[in-house]
């Protein structure tokens, strides 16, 4: 293990830390909030004192491998948590730290799950730094320092950290060198994310909600920084959301392809289509269902229908209405979209719609195979062949997001909430999405659960963003140190 290239990059990702909080603080200036002023130069001041110490221990290699890449970027979202939560636990607007910790978990984690009561007594500054965790844990903290840095040369040490941190069961180049990769990644983000705040402002939403609410959206995240979420926005406000919604929930290697003018390769791309397949097809079949719900007005029910399909999907999390109340059968799809979740590539979480696809390809060969045991069958993506290590590796992903989500489940239940309320819980914050179902509906929160259920469920909200394996290097490090001498670690 490099520890001083470990101690270098924190050191490096804290002074980036202590700068991003420089708009809230000014924000918080503008507007005499002074509680959120003194949280904001107590955390910048702690977070330059601790980055300091990376000075002296800088790394005489700069080279690390796989294991290195996926402990590096484990701790560097812990470290960013705990300080990204001094603000709020500071100026006392959240004044316990576990709950300020969760809060600030699902902001970097673009979950959107939240322990607040009331979200527009929050300081607008703050508010605009719960807002911002969101657009920069959705691209990735890492995937922006490599954008801006050569952090590490060699031994593909920065497609390691590109791995351990992006979403999906496979990562490649855009480029020939990852960092060009990176650049190309967050300067699609950032035009998309500009281009989605200036057509707010064009339909008239005031500037600051248009920033966070952009902000939100491009992480797929879903703070808002009205109480009832979008409900109070326009249709077309409502309209404009959804769309982007949809828009960050698509793997952004097929914007690259667009801009490559490669148009067959981006539109034929088979995830994609069954991306917004699904898309369509629960909006139709919510739309339909939940027509009573709004008084026959087919139009209606159709727009509430793709906002929310949208929103859940992609992990957004925000809500145009209470969709708690909305029939069973309507429930159960959004249920269903929890799991399956946007593409892989995208800000999105959820398993990905890439490994539901190979999942269903696996079985399907596994099948033949059994049939006729001489037939040489092959998983195919795109007209690839799949790889066997990609395939194990979607596996055990598998394996462990299941057991991950029981352990949790039986773990919270303590609190003695529904069953309902508890498996969507779970399965809100281990697929990033924010709002689930009875207690933690859409105009509810995670504030009623215990300490330790917060505890949990801030786990499995690391443990969705971060796709189990990260993680998994801190919690079972003899296992995996066996398995990475013996080159069977498989990055998925």
């Amino acid at each position: 293990m490099n520890y001083r290239m470990l101690a270098y990059i924190l050191g490096y990702i804290l002074r980036i830390q202590a700068l991003f909080m420089l708009p809230g603080l000014a924000i918080s200036l503008a507007r005499g909030e002074s509680s959120a002023v003194y949280g904001f130069l107590i955390a910048i001041l702690l977070l330059l004192v601790v980055s300091a110490a990376s000075f002296f221990l800088k790394p005489k290699e700069r080279h690390f491998y796989a294991r290195d890449g996926l402990v590096i970027v484990a701790l560097v979202w812990i470290v960013m948590s705990v300080f990204g939560a001094l603000p709020f636990f500071i100026s006392r607007e959240i004044p316990h730290f576990i709950d300020a910790l969760f809060e600030t978990v699902s902001g970097f984690t673009t979950t959107g799950a939240s322990i607040l009561t009331s979200v527009e007594a929050m300081p607008h500054g703050l508010l605009y730094w719960r807002s911002f965790t969101h657009w920069l844990g959705g691209m990735g903290v890492l995937v922006f320092l490599l954008a801006i840095l050569p952090m590490a040369q060699g031994s593909g040490s920065s497609l390691h950290l590109m791995r351990a941190e992006s979403p999906g069961p496979e990562v490649g180049k855009l480029a020939p060198k990852m960092r060009k990769t990176a650049v190309i990644l967050y300067a699609i983000y950032c035009v998309m994310t500009v281009v989605q705040m200036g057509l707010l402002l064009l339909s008239g939403m005031p500037l600051f909600d248009s920033v966070c609410i952009s902000f939100g959206t491009a992480g797929t995240g879903g703070f808002g920084v009205l109480n009832d979420s979008c409900v109070r926005y326009t249709f077309l406000q409502q309209n404009i959301i959804a769309v982007f919604m949809v828009l960050f929930g698509i793997n952004f290697s097929i914007y690259y392809l667009l801009l490559l003018r490669e148009f067959s390769r981006a539109f034929f791309n088979e995830e994609l289509r069954a991306y917004l397949g699904i898309v369509t097809a629960a909006t139709l079949l919510i739309g339909y269902n939940t027509l009573p719900f709004f008084n026959g007005d087919f139009g209606d029910s159709l727009h509430h229908a793709f906002f929310q399909v949208a929103s859940i999907m992609t992990t957004s999390g925000f809500a145009t209405t209470d969709f708690n109340l909305w029939p069973e059968f309507s429930r159960t799809i959004l249920v269903v979209l929890m799991v399956i979740g946007a593409s892989a590539g995208s800000t999105g979480g959820g398993i990905k719609v890439s490994r539901g696809l190979l999942l269903l390809k696996n079985a399907r060969q596994t099948i033949r195979r059994m049939i006729n045991p001489r037939e040489v069958n092959l998983v195919r993506m795109d007209q690839e062949v799949v790889g066997e290590d990609t395939l194990h590796g979607v596996n055990v992903y598998m394996t462990f997001y299941c057991l991950i989500g029981v352990v949790s489940l039986l773990v919270i239940s303590k609190d003695n909430f529904s069953l309902e309320s508890n498996i969507t819980a779970v399965l809100s914050c281990l697929n990033n999405i924010g709002p689930g179902l009875g207690a933690v509906g859409p105009m509810e929160n995670f504030s009623a659960y215990s300490g330790l259920s917060k505890l949990v469920l801030t786990m499995d909200m690391l443990f969705g963003r971060l796709e189990i394996f990260p993680m998994l290097t801190l919690l079972l490090p003899s296992v995996w140190r066996r398995a990475s001498q013996r080159g069977k670690v498989s990055m998925v």
